[in-house]
């Protein structure tokens, strides 16, 4: 891993502290001051000491216009979540359904490693998708139902709507 340097430290440590600093507060049952400073000081030691292992970005990320698609990218997530929940409680519920299991592949434009596994645990977050293995920019995808194996029609099903939106995040 390459050397960070000190700015792109404080970058780092301010992003990381910011997003854990969101989930502290999302899972605060009261905003009582000693809860809000709790959080402040968790959080601060635990983004110092993190740095190098879990943050991709710099300050750049939190630009308003990422913040936006990331909203926008936690609404499709849901809406393909949820429409995923019901295609398999369907073929659960009706197993004279047919399924078509089998193994995908196609290519990714996303640009980072990071970007990558966020798309990679999207696919496998949603229902009936699995993803297996991320070679350089092909993944591979266990699909309960595989409706195509041409690697462009596999991806428009599987991941477009998702890598859309992660460009937009990440480039």
């Amino acid at each position: 891993m390459k050397s960070l340097t000190i700015s792109e430290k404080i970058s780092r440590f301010t992003v990381n502290w910011f997003f854990l600093m969101i989930v502290w507060i999302a899972f605060t049952t009261s905003f009582a001051t000693q809860e809000i400073l709790t959080g402040l000081f968790v959080t601060v030691v635990v983004s110092f000491f993190t740095i190098p292992l879990f943050t991709c970005c710099t300050l750049s990320i939190l630009a308003p216009k990422r913040i936006f698609y990331m909203v926008y990218y936690l609404l499709i997530f849901t809406r393909e979540l949820i429409k995923s929940n019901f295609d398999v409680a369907r073929r659960v519920l009706t197993p004279s359904l047919p399924i078509n299991p089998g193994i995908v592949k196609f290519k990714s434009k996303l640009p980072t490693d990071y970007a990558k596994m966020v798309l990679a645990n999207s696919i496998t977050l949603t229902p009936g998708t699995l993803s297996i293995d991320i070679i350089d920019d092909t993944f591979y995808v266990h699909w309960i139902d595989v409706k195509t194996t041409n690697p462009e029609k596999a991806f428009a099903e599987i991941a477009e709507t998702f890598e859309k939106i992660l460009l937009k995040i990440f480039v």
